[in-house]
């Protein structure tokens, strides 16, 4: 029998509100939307933000290989969470199937989940209405504790601390468990446990890392979001085994992300923090989580050989020091051929040396793994860098 395995796209990791600040290119500056498949093929989707028009791109790029059907589960109706809906293409093609959940919020009343969707198409807010779409759309109410099977996939939502309330999403697949808790700030003891009996064994667990924990303490207090060291928390207590730090600040930078990562990983073995474009696979042989990215966001390359020292730190969390080659060099970053087998977003030097009128010349720049492909003991990784300085 094959080994189930799930596969899990991050197409938005930003929060509140998108940004295209050249020092955020290297996490990605769209709002929250993830992509779920399911072992048994049921496809999910996991909030609305601007990540979703980069879905619905990729789909009309896929002809023959998209589904027809689709389960996307809401977490609330702030529009970071919701401002794709008008820009998603499969939502114009009639041959589609789109099935909605979320809560009845305690000001809209009945049929929530439809009217912010229609009214943010509404005049004045926008060319057109949702009555242009022709794909079918189904919208069903759930609440927190409510748990309900689609295809082999058991969801349970469960509420957690944010104004104006937010679900988050516990999916069990045969392949294993996934738990998305964006938007949600500690100390509320009830939505605590709540957060708590979410993420309890997760195999995956993306949470809430917009603040730092000074910031939480201080000025963004009652905001509705986390930190980096409220997540570890929770997911020491609850066993969860990999956390994904998510719904990054506008306001951090790349650097300031890496240095949230780097924290985490002091306290805590296995963490990642959201990029676009990120995908975690579920259920691999050989190691049950497993994160990669599979090509950087396009850069003008070419070829190059250029003989460099590399240092960084490999997957299990040991330094190296390695002599290699630099191959397509970019501006942005270079694909580089290591023996050992770097950690994903992990930090590299990379002295480069070259003959020069002067003799050899040596330049070292810091980088970032975005990129492994291969495995160490199956010959030299290449691992793609993207240059932080």
């Amino acid at each position: 029998m094959p080994t189930p395995i799930a596969k899990l796209n991050f197409w938005g990791v930003r929060g509140s509100t998108p940004t295209v600040d050249p020092s955020t290119w290297r996490y990605g500056g769209n709002t929250p939307c993830l992509e779920l498949t399911a072992p048994d093929g049921t496809h999910l989707i996991l909030d609305c933000g601007t990540g979703l028009r980069m879905l619905g791109n990729r789909w009309d790029g896929a002809a023959g290989n998209r589904p027809t059907q689709t389960h996307i589960l809401v977490s609330h109706y702030h529009w970071d969470h919701i401002q794709g809906i008008p820009f998603f293409a499969p939502l114009y093609a009639e041959n589609n199937e789109f099935h909605f959940y979320s809560f009845r919020s305690k000001f809209l009343g009945s049929d929530s989940l439809r009217q912010v969707f229609e009214a943010q198409m509404a005049t004045p807010y926008f060319p057109v209405d949702m009555s242009v779409m022709s794909a079918k759309r189904r919208f069903k109410e759930i609440d927190g504790g409510e748990t309900f099977t689609i295809g082999e996939n058991k969801i349970t939502a469960h509420w957690v601390n944010h104004p104006q309330g937010c679900l988050g999403y516990r999916i069990e697949t045969p392949a294993g468990t996934v738990v998305y808790a964006t938007d949600n700030e500690p100390g509320d003891k009830k939505l605590d446990e709540s957060l708590k009996k979410l993420a309890a064994g997760a195999d995956i667990f993306i949470n809430d890392a917009q603040f730092t924990p000074e910031q939480l303490q201080s000025a963004k207090k009652g905001w509705g979001h986390s930190s980096w060291r409220e997540g570890v928390n929770t997911a020491r207590q609850c066993g969860a085994k990999t956390l994904v730090l998510f719904h990054h600040d506008p306001d951090s930078s790349d650097r300031k992300v890496d240095a949230i990562l780097r924290h985490a990983r002091e306290e805590f073995d296995s963490v990642f923090a959201a990029s676009e474009g990120m995908v975690v696979t579920l259920g691999a042989p050989g190691d049950p989580v497993q994160a990669h990215m599979p090509g950087t966001r396009t850069a003008l390359r070419r070829e190059a050989r250029f003989r460099a020292k590399v240092c960084g730190v490999t997957e299990g969390g040991k330094p190296f020091e390695e002599e290699t080659e630099v191959r397509d060099l970019s501006i942005q970053g270079a694909l580089i051929l290591l023996k050992h087998h770097p950690r994903l977003q992990s930090e590299l030097e990379v002295t480069m040396k070259t003959s020069g009128t002067n003799g050899v010349q040596a330049m070292s720049l810091h980088g970032y793994v975005v990129r492994v492909e291969g495995a160490s003991d199956k010959g030299p990784s290449a691992v793609g860098v993207v240059f932080a300085d």
